[in-house]
């Protein structure tokens, strides 16, 4: 895929999205001894309380503290699912689910912009910008606010698809421009994705294993292999 070792940033904004997006190519990232960072804005579960159904503040406290519980073991399963696409590090933020778009957009770019310093990422993978989820949408723009071409410059930038958000959100298309080769990484990238238990689900849904297994074969066709991943080049500078 490169020809020199670089770092690479994956920016998304729920756990998941990297492993249903570009879980294979992460792998192949791996294996060329590329350094793999994850870093995940928003929660993935507060958008499923209603504070407005509690009328005790007992209840809130428990309901609070269900959510929590919930939060930590989706975390752990992101953990885990970052263990065996050999990711070396991953870092967890709080911006509220499916209302990222409530958060003044500096807030978000500044996290970004911290990652970047610290990561000093060659290539960034984030959410697609055509995308259906609000979080998805929001962190391509801070994203890209982040990646002004001042200070340090990330000379690659990529969007990735995320199965059951961004081919739903019709007219509007994910057009790909560049395709990764995961033959030999689809079946560990089957395996990432189970290990989220909350997340995982029956065909025929997209995020399904049936349904990871046909994106791949339907953007292996398109590149002329067994199976792949596809991506948005959104910038490439040559220095």
């Amino acid at each position: 895929m490169n020809f020199y070792v670089m770092n690479v940033l994956v920016i998304a904004a729920h756990p998941d999205d990297e492993v249903l997006g570009m879980g294979g190519t992460m792998l192949r990232h791996a294996k060329e001894n590329d350094t793999v960072n994850v870093m995940y804005l928003a929660t993935g579960i507060t958008s499923r309380k209603n504070d407005s159904l509690v009328t005790k503040n007992s209840d809130y406290k428990r309901i609070q503290k269900k959510y929590q519980n919930e939060i930590k073991k989706l975390r752990n399963d992101a953990l885990s699912a970052a263990k065996l696409l050999n990711v070396e590090k991953t870092t967890f933020f709080d911006f509220p689910d499916n209302a990222m778009d409530s958060v003044p957009q500096i807030e978000i770019t500044k996290v970004i912009e911290k990652e970047i310093a610290k990561n000093k990422p060659d290539r960034i993978y984030t959410n697609h910008f055509n995308d259906l989820n609000v979080d998805h949408r929001t962190v391509f723009n801070a994203t890209m606010t982040a990646c002004r071409p001042v200070n340090f410059i990330v000379k690659e930038i990529f969007s990735f698809e995320v199965l059951s958000s961004t081919e739903w959100n019709y007219p509007l298309k994910f057009n790909p421009n560049y395709f990764v080769n995961i033959k030999n990484q689809l079946s560990k990238k089957i395996s990432a994705m189970k290990c989220f238990k909350s997340e995982i689900k029956k065909f025929p849904h997209p995020r399904s294993p049936e349904g990871i297994k046909t994106s791949a074969s339907k953007w292996g066709s398109v590149a002329g292999f067994d199976a792949a991943e596809a991506f948005e080049i959104i910038r490439k500078i040559e220095k």
